[in-house]
């Protein structure tokens, strides 16, 4: 019985060890989700940004080509 006992004592230990595991890999995710969501709005605002200039361009050029 003294050999269950310890058998399950280490298998608990290694259970305590992989969920603390798993909680430091999730919290990593979370932070690297949180980043990549941060940068995803930045790129999408540049983005954004340069087809502005870019319609604008077009419409000057248009206006340009008109006058011609």
């Amino acid at each position: 019985m003294s050999d269950d006992l310890e058998n399950l004592e280490h298998k608990i230990d290694r259970l305590i060890h992989f969920c603390a595991r798993l909680q430091k890999e999730n919290e990593s995710l979370r932070d690297r989700e949180s980043s990549l969501l941060k940068e995803r709005g930045k790129l999408l605002e540049k983005n954004e940004l340069a087809r502005n200039r870019v319609e604008h361009m077009i419409v000057r050029l248009k206006g340009l080509n008109n006058e011609g």
